[in-house]
């Protein structure tokens, strides 16, 4: 059984489709580092304390000498005690909590720019899987549990040597502060101490720059599929209907932006005037019929025409031949023979347009009569009384 698990996962080696991230971030797995956000909060919140110093100290300085006077009523009645405790955690959380709402603001933000913001009620649902002991052994003594040590390693690691690297820079300053008046002290020591955070803080993203792409191998690693599962994924996809007609209306979509992209290659646009318009493409030197390269009705003529008029092509109006084309031949195919003499005469008379010899250019435009049999009207019926 293990055996083929293993197999199974040998097998997963294609990256996951857009469908299946989109599965994956409605179960509420999405990208995420840790690591990113710890570096983030940190170095936000130490530098939002450096560069804000002056207005938390003045407000905890006087918080603190209030809370180190006594009244001695309070002293021996202990609901007073507790009520003042409680003033002074409140008013503690009220100095604090711009400070709080600003780490809360960047963890949400690092952790949406990585892998965005997820609501999902299968991922804060109870799993009875994870306390399978055995799986829970596993995840301990795995391979990801040996990743993660030697990441909280090299972090223990890469914070202790940025620390000491400034603590080693700066160790004459900080026995200077001894000395030195004790107001002065403190306000250079806290500023030497926000500034070594901060530059300590750096190591950790040395870390994030490392985990980010760790964690998006990990992420796509999970989610790989077989070719077996992208398979049974398209036809799950082409199983829907609504699927099916989207794909149907790309496909015409597409079909007919070729067609119109072809119109420019046509000899003459047959119309309806309006309704129809019907694209035809002689070549002389091919021996063969006049072939149909595009047609439509309604907005898709009239995008036929307007591709013809910016490519300089004569546009013929001939209603009843235009509806016989349309209704008788595919885009691509050649005319049949009982439309040759009428579309002949057409072609003649453009052919007869573009000629040098004025003798030619003076043909008459032709009427061209179309078979009764081929006589249609715009929805496609037979109109045996058209002449």
């Amino acid at each position: 059984m293990a055996e083929g698990q293993e197999q199974d996962q040998d097998d997963k080696t294609e990256d996951p489709t857009a469908r299946r991230l989109q599965k994956a971030k409605e179960d509420g797995q999405v990208l995420r580092s840790q690591d990113a956000t710890t570096a983030a909060v940190t170095l936000g919140v130490i530098a939002c304390l450096y560069f804000s110093g002056s207005w938390f100290a003045p407000r905890f300085i006087d918080l603190f000498a209030t809370g180190f006077v006594f009244d001695f009523g309070s002293v021996y009645e202990s609901n007073l005690a507790v009520r003042s405790f409680g003033d002074f955690a409140l008013t503690a959380f009220t100095i604090l909590s711009p400070l709080l709402l600003f780490a809360i603001i960047l963890a949400v933000g690092t952790a949406s720019s990585i892998g965005g913001i997820v609501f999902s009620g299968k991922a804060a649902a109870p799993k009875f899987s994870k306390l399978n002991p055995i799986k829970g052994l596993a995840r301990i003594f795995g391979l990801r549990a040996l990743v993660e040590l030697s990441k909280a390693i090299l972090k223990f690691g890469l914070v202790a040597t940025f620390a000491t690297i400034f603590l080693y820079l700066n160790l004459e300053t900080f026995f200077f502060f001894g000395l030195a008046d004790v107001g002065e002290a403190i306000a250079s020591s806290l500023d030497l101490v926000l500034l070594g955070a901060t530059i300590t803080c750096l190591a950790l993203f040395v870390i994030a720059a490392i985990d980010i792409p760790y964690q998006r191998f990990e992420f796509i690693k999970k989610l790989k599929m077989s070719k077996k599962d992208i398979k049974d994924e398209l036809k799950d996809i082409e199983g829907q209907p609504e699927v099916r007609q989207k794909i149907r209306q790309k496909q015409r979509e597409l079909s007919e932006q070729r067609m119109i992209d072809d119109v420019p290659k046509a000899d003459v646009v047959i119309t309806n005037p309006e309704h129809f318009a019907v694209a035809l493409l002689y070549e002389i030197e091919k021996d063969g019929a006049p072939k149909v390269l595009a047609k439509g009705k309604g907005f898709t003529a009239l995008k036929i025409r307007e591709k013809a008029a910016e490519a300089s092509v004569e546009i013929f109006e001939a209603p009843p031949l235009a509806r016989a084309l349309f209704f008788t031949v595919e885009v691509g195919q050649s005319i049949p023979g009982d439309l040759f003499q009428a579309v002949a005469q057409v072609i003649a008379y453009v052919y007869g347009l573009s000629a040098k010899d004025p003798r030619q250019k003076q043909i008459s435009k032709p009427k061209p009569k179309v078979p009764r049999d081929l006589l249609f009207d715009e929805f496609g019926k037979h109109r045996a009384e058209f002449r």
